[in-house]
């Protein structure tokens, strides 16, 4: 049988993009696409995919080269994932949330040659733009040899044309241009990069993790399986395509030949309109789009006649919320997952026998993160120290650790971060998790301090970066806190300069928010100041960040604006040894990092 080797009849290499090439000769003539009154079908899109990456290849676009799109889900971001590999790039999707020093620091990192910008988002862009000319501006000879500016091409609407620019190119003049019998590039190696996508605001700087064509392909296979997502779907965009490429969703409505309806932003009326006028049967979100639905306005709201499937992540929802999504006509499925294990690593898979439960103890079923998807080797809950698995009894915590073919080949330019994470053999996720006697995982708590907000991963070391720059703070700690529409929000706790005199400086939460507000994104910014005399520290002199915890849920921040409330006053005197040493089981709240 050794004889029997690998040939071009009985191998070709795995990658997501053979997809389309499927779907537009089995649904030719099936609509692949609805954008407001844009319509294409499959046979369509494969034709614009063609011409796109043959005008990237005249754009001397070669292997491996990085292009960088700025854009909401919108027609012209779904082609680019199949586009780009096309012409044997690698495709980067940038948060349209985050600021313009982050998107330049990202363009700098991944040495993007092609910069698309939707109309939009053009101040935005040619704000990083500013600042990555002068980033290199600031470089030696060297550095200006081996990175130079991207070329920008705008991506005007298709709908309704703007006639914003920012540089001579445009979208639809390269569709126009390019070839449609353009063959595309061959995978010569199946564990070549297909994407990178930057992990923003859970660490400092932005950690760019690299997806090869097996794993994206893999990972795909296995979410349209785990899912139950049967042929034809009309899949809803209300998760942003540039967080893990659509949880690979991308490709796979390709893979089921169903119709992809792209929406601009994730409003109750839009949802709900586009929902009714297309029977969309499927979509995914983070729990904070279960608000929006659930509070829109009468006006807003369409009657749903068949059932869509909604799958989630980012954080689990509370059975109360499950129950109300639910008899509004939603079937909801859990899931979790990092970007470093491209997207969804479990899914909350159910059980027909949960079915006679009543609904409130369904709902705490749904909130475990579950099973891991099939690509998924292996997944465990374990002892870093000694790597032995916890029991499977439900309280016995560990940090939770996966291996498979849909984990990232690493983070780009960062050795010692990608040996790191792959610690002996396993992917260490750094959430801490118990093993149910059935089997399901868990997430109790989280080894880094990451708050999630509406979906958004918020490092608490990088604001607490920021409060330390305010030339009044001593000391800062930020932890989560409750808030009612983005579920958890940054607290900050800060101790104050005393002036020369030995009283506190004058400074007040506005004064601090202000600041912040300079040096981050809006979606970072604290909601609440508290001003402390000291920060609880143990023997050793480290911050006791449950004990602020357990401190920030007695807050109440209001739903609109960074005003709050708490019995507290402004000026917190800290007792030692006021709380328990550990944090009580029921004052956890775990939480997903999709």
């Amino acid at each position: 049988m050794d004889n029997l080797p690998k040939c071009q009849a009985n191998y070709s290499a795995l990658t997501p993009f053979t997809f389309i090439k499927r779907a537009a000769m089995v649904y030719a003539n099936r609509t692949s696409i609805i954008y407001g009154h844009v319509r294409f079908t499959w046979h369509q899109t494969y034709d614009r995919c063609r011409r796109l990456a043959s005008s990237l290849k005249s754009l001397n676009i070669v292997k491996n080269n990085v292009v960088s799109v700025l854009a909401p889900n919108i027609p012209a971001t779904y082609e680019m994932h199949f586009a780009v590999p096309m012409a044997g790039a690698v495709l980067n999707t940038i948060n349209t949330r985050l600021d313009a020093k982050t998107i330049a620091t990202i363009l700098k990192h991944s040495e993007a040659k092609v910069f698309f910008v939707d109309y939009q988002y053009v101040p935005l862009a040619r704000e990083a733009l500013m600042l990555l000319v002068a980033e290199l501006g600031k470089s030696g000879a060297d550095s200006k040899k081996e990175m130079s500016m991207p070329l920008v091409i705008v991506i005007d609407d298709l709908d309704s044309p703007t006639g914003v620019r920012l540089g001579e190119l445009e979208y639809e003049q390269l569709i126009y241009q390019g070839n449609p019998g353009y063959v595309s590039e061959e995978v010569e190696d199946e564990w070549d990069p297909i994407a990178l996508n930057y992990t923003s605001g859970t660490t400092s700087a932005p950690k760019g993790v690299v997806y090869s064509h097996r794993g994206a392909y893999l990972s795909t296979l296995s979410l349209i399986l785990g899912w139950e997502m049967g042929s034809e779907p009309v899949y809803l965009w209300s998760l942003p395509m540039f967080h893990c490429n659509g949880w690979t969703f991308t490709w796979g409505i390709a893979a089921r030949g169903g119709t992809n309806v792209c929406i601009r932003n994730t409003t109750a009326q839009e949802m709900y309109t586009n929902i009714a006028l297309h029977k969309v049967t499927h979509m995914c979100c983070a729990p904070i789009v279960f608000n929006i639905l659930l509070d829109a306005k009468p006006h807003e709201r369409r009657k749903i006649t068949t059932p869509v499937e909604i799958l989630t992540g980012g954080a689990p929802p509370p059975a109360a919320l499950l129950e109300k999504i639910e008899g509004l006509g939603f079937h909801v499925v859990h899931a979790y997952g990092l970007t470093e294990a491209t997207g969804p690593a479990l899914v909350c898979e159910w059980q027909a026998k949960w079915n006679k439960l009543p609904l409130n103890d369904q709902a705490k079923l749904k909130a475990r993160q579950g099973v891991s998807i099939l690509t998924l080797a292996d997944v465990d809950v374990k002892d870093l120290a000694t790597m032995k698995s916890v029991p499977h009894d439900g309280r016995t915590m560990g940090e939770i650790v996966l291996r498979g073919s849909s984990i990232m080949k690493g983070y780009l330019k960062d050795e010692e971060a990608t040996s790191k994470a792959f610690h002996k053999g396993w992917f260490a996720t750094g959430d801490v998790g118990v093993i149910h006697p059935d089997g399901y995982l868990e997430i109790k708590d989280r080894s880094k301090d990451v708050i999630i907000s509406g979906g958004e991963n918020i490092s608490s070391v990088e604001v607490e970066g920021v409060l330390y720059k305010h030339p009044c703070v001593v000391e800062a700690s930020v932890v989560a806190m409750p808030h009612p529409k983005w579920g958890e929000s940054p607290c900050a706790f800060v101790t104050l300069k005393k002036n020369p005199n030995g009283n506190l400086e004058e400074v007040n939460e506005a004064n601090i928010i202000a600041h912040c507000r300079k040096n981050l994104p809006a979606f970072m910014l604290p909601k609440k100041v508290q001003f402390l005399e000291e920060l609880p520290k143990t023997a050793t002199g480290k911050v006791q960040k449950f004990q602020l915890r357990a401190l920030a849920k007695t807050f109440v921040v209001s739903e609109n604006d960074n005003r709050s409330s708490s019995k507290k006053s402004e000026q917190v005197n800290w007792v030692r040894g006021g709380y328990d040493n550990e944090p009580h089981q029921e004052q956890i709240v775990a939480l997903s990092r999709l």
